[in-house]
């Protein structure tokens, strides 16, 4: 029998004025280094050299003071329809729309970090009641994970990419999709991988833009392009881990920054969306200004900065936290941007994911397809979902 912890209760997001207002009133007190010393060497990328160039971080700040609108924001979650469920004793948040096609399949979507369910508010509606008549349609999940978003905050340890994957399993059946699909890339991508291969009779296929390899694995065998994939992604972990190492060393040392300092937030995580999508002189390039201060507003209001990093902590140390001996049976399509931060070969892949049945490798975009290349992103996601579901099981 059901008990009231196991019911789903409808959600929706309101912040009380008083803490726009802090946050406005923040924003106006801000206090700001120097500028970066390259900034009169630097052009281009180059100007990132040293992070976030202070031109680009003011103008962003002054924009979020005066002309972001987080109530919009608020409305759009609203319209979806939002909803939170406790399980393990944690309440987890998530949106949840419905198709009217009969022929509708579940599918989750989970997202990373620095990201949180931002990335697929636009895209939504689309996936649910698609344009094309003979594309796929689906019923859509979409959970902030554990101390993201309006989830709550664990105030334990053992909120880490396992538990989370059987949480989904919980999440789905409450709803009533004892069988579904998934999708993710960043953590989203690990804890799909886990859903995949921990729980095979639930899901249906998967489809993702992070796949991870076993350790291990020679280069013995591969393409050109193919090693410098891995050379680029040991390159990314080498040079440019240290927000990961810190978030799973010292979450809580980098949490007091993000949760009392809404201008070190919007840095810490204007850095990555600057470093990780496929562009040049700024992200802005491809992703809207509203779409990144969404993201990290919800942050802000929720003050889940330290929190969120903890899925670092939790996951095996924020790399290679998968299982080494995870194998994933279950139809998969696999998706490799050409600026992501992590790229795998096809045959080191292959070795985890057994059954792969479409493996694209577009032209354009990086590690937030969804907000970078969103009209390519819907169409691959329907025809990778589509070509998993043709798959014999």
């Amino acid at each position: 029998m059901s008990g009231p912890s196991h019911r789903v209760h409808p959600f929706e997001a309101h912040a009380p004025e008083a803490d726009l207002d802090d946050l406005w009133a923040r924003l106006d007190a801000q206090r700001l280094p120097e500028p970066e010393t390259i900034q009169r060497i630097a052009t281009g990328a180059r100007r990132w050299d040293q992070g976030v160039p202070l031109v680009d971080l003011v103008d962003l700040v002054d924009y979020w003071r005066t002309d972001y609108s987080w109530r919009a924001f608020e409305q759009r979650l609203n319209r979806i329809g939002q909803f939170r469920t406790t399980i393990d004793g944690l309440g987890i948040h998530f949106l949840h729309r419905r198709s009217a096609r009969v022929d509708a399949i579940p599918l989750i979507l989970t997202h990373g970090w620095p990201g949180s369910i931002a990335e697929f508010v636009d895209i939504v509606d689309e996936l649910a009641e698609p344009h094309a008549p003979d594309a796929p349609a689906f019923h859509v999940v979409v959970p902030s994970l554990p101390g993201f978003g309006y989830s709550d905050r664990p105030t334990t340890t053992g909120w880490g990419v396992e538990n989370i994957a059987a949480a989904w399993v919980t999440l789905m059946g409450r709803l009533g999709y004892d069988e579904f699909l998934a999708h993710g890339g960043d953590w989203g991508g690990v804890i799909t991988a886990v859903l995949a291969g921990r729980f095979p009779e639930h899901v249906l296929g998967i489809h993702t833009t992070l796949a991870q390899a076993p350790p291990g694995l020679t280069t013995d065998g591969l393409t050109p392009t193919e090693r410098r994939w891995a050379e680029e992604t040991h390159d990314f972990y080498l040079r440019h881990g240290a927000y990961a190492r810190q978030q799973a060393t010292r979450p809580q040392t980098i949490g007091y920054s993000l949760v009392d300092s809404p201008v070190g937030l919007l840095a810490w995580i204007l850095d990555k969306f600057a470093e990780w999508s496929d562009t040049e002189l700024s992200p802005f390039e491809t992703i809207s200004r509203d779409r990144v201060l969404d993201d990290v507003t919800l942050y802000w209001l929720t003050r889940t900065g330290a929190s969120a990093a903890r899925i670092y902590f939790e996951s095996h140390g924020g790399v290679n936290a998968l299982d080494p001996e995870l194998r994933i049976d279950v139809p998969t399509a696999i998706t490799s941007y050409p600026r992501d931060i992590e790229k795998c070969p096809r045959p080191w892949a292959g070795e985890r994911y057994r059954r792969i049945v479409r493996w694209t490798e577009p032209e354009t975009g990086g590690h937030f397809p969804s907000l970078e290349v969103p009209e390519y992103f819907i169409a691959d996601l329907q025809q990778g979902l589509a070509e998993v579901l043709a798959a014999p099981r």
